[in-house]
């Protein structure tokens, strides 16, 4: 029994979902679940799509048809004819968002979010489902909001771990014995039957949670990388795949920003010491990388840059001490303003962060600190987070760069810095 992870890249177009139909066919006997994301920039779309309705612009519907375009494109170059069942199965769900803008918003954005943001699995898994079968793929679609139960907590969905692995271990492993199930990433419902979404990215959450549920082997999450690389390749010309990383440093890895794998879907596989598998739709034939207990360390030194940060400096306003009740009153306003910390450090009489630049809760955060702190704020920062360092790695990457703040131990180096020309 596998679980299969494909993102939205890997189905942004009419080619590239029949090449991932192409790798799906080639397990096709045997046990699997497929988990896909949104078509290409679908999510992105949906969430401007929920932004307008909810300021009440005017191009929500405008924006909603675009979406509604883009796979109806995609369908007739898969397709010999409309009249497949699959052109009014995508006609009915975009009708069922429709609905929701058609009233004036009454709900909160958030709840609003989940709603219309997830039609995009929807949609993506039902395309690739229809389209398998057209393949002479037994493939069955299954609405993973049956089986991933979760709280309200909109946008950011706790799983309800007892419920989930009844649900999942009730009915999955049967229809695995007949057919290829391909279902949906990020989503989960209430128990009131209202959807949820688990955070962006969360699509990896979301096989991890079917995977740890069922007790497989292994896990693939297909990407658009040869498997996890040492550094982002839009940062270095030269990067190294690493062929083998133990749980522990893919968690250290994703905490820190490594973007390849979602920070939640590590752990799950931990517990059960499931194989998490990172390779590429491009070059399926290339065993990637694979994340599960070993004692290796990583190879080579592996490097996370996050642009766009702003530094915070926090101190009581009569220059007391920082004590436990600031620091618990501190990270409780960045817990209600959702905003996660990169970097943080404190000493008697400060303490300061690296946050990514959000926008307007960084601003409410900001307002809401300053009724109680001294605060001083620094923008357009980068913050660079390096695994296995030395010194040959710290020169390399500090090159007209200032340091801001900086803190290591025996394994990572984080450095907050700023362009020295500016």
């Amino acid at each position: 029994m596998q679980v299969f992870k494909f993102g939205g890249a890997s189905v942004k177009d009419a080619e590239s979902i029949k090449n991932v139909t192409a790798i799906i066919s080639k397990y096709k006997d045997q046990e699997l679940l497929v988990v896909v994301s949104a078509i290409g920039k679908t999510t992105d779309k949906l969430v401007e799509v929920t932004k307008n309705y909810v300021d009440q612009t005017g191009d929500a519907f405008v924006q909603l048809h675009a979406v509604k375009n883009d796979h109806f494109n995609i369908l007739k170059q898969l397709f010999d004819t409309e009249n497949h069942p699959i052109f009014d199965e995508i006609a009915n769900c975009f009708v069922e968002v429709e609905w929701i803008l058609e009233e004036e918003p009454q709900d909160s954005f958030d709840y609003l979010f989940d709603q219309i943001v997830s039609l995009g699995e929807i949609l993506s898994s039902k395309v690739l489902a229809a389209y398998c079968q057209l393949s002479n793929i037994s493939a069955k679609w299954v609405d993973a909001r049956d089986y991933i139960l979760t709280d309200n907590t909109y946008t950011e969905a706790n799983v309800d771990w007892e419920k989930t692995e009844d649900k999942i271990r009730r009915d999955i492993p049967f229809i695995l014995d007949e057919h290829v199930i391909i279902t949906q990433g990020f989503i989960g419902s209430t128990s009131e039957n209202f959807t949820t979404t688990l955070g962006r990215e969360g699509s990896d959450y979301s096989a991890a949670i079917f995977a740890s549920c069922l007790n497989v082997e292994d896990i693939t999450i297909w990407k658009d990388v040869p498997g996890v690389l040492n550094a982002d390749p839009k940062w270095f010309d030269q990067t190294e795949l690493i062929p083998e990383l133990s749980y522990t440093d893919a968690i250290e890895l994703t905490y820190y920003g490594a973007t390849v794998i979602h920070p939640k879907t590590i752990k799950p596989l931990q517990n059960k010491k499931i194989t998490l598998n990172v390779r590429s739709f491009i070059n399926p034939e290339k065993n990637g990388t694979k994340i599960r207990t070993t004692n290796q360390t990583l190879p080579v030194p592996s490097f996370i840059f996050k642009v766009n940060q702003v530094f915070i400096n926090i101190q009581p306003r009569d220059f007391s001490f920082i004590v436990e009740d600031n620091l618990s009153h501190i990270f409780n306003l960045f817990h209600q303003n959702r905003i996660k910390i990169n970097m943080m450090h404190n000493s008697a009489i400060s303490f300061s962060v690296s946050i990514d630049d959000t926008g307007e809760n960084v601003w409410k955060l900001l307002e809401d600190l300053e009724k109680r702190y001294k605060v001083s704020v620094a923008s357009g920062l980068e913050l660079i987070t390096i695994r296995y360092y030395n010194q040959q790695t710290l020169d390399r990457v500090l090159v007209n760069k200032e340091i801001i703040r900086e803190l290591k131990d025996s394994y990572t180096c984080q450095m907050l810095v700023r362009n020295i020309d500016e």
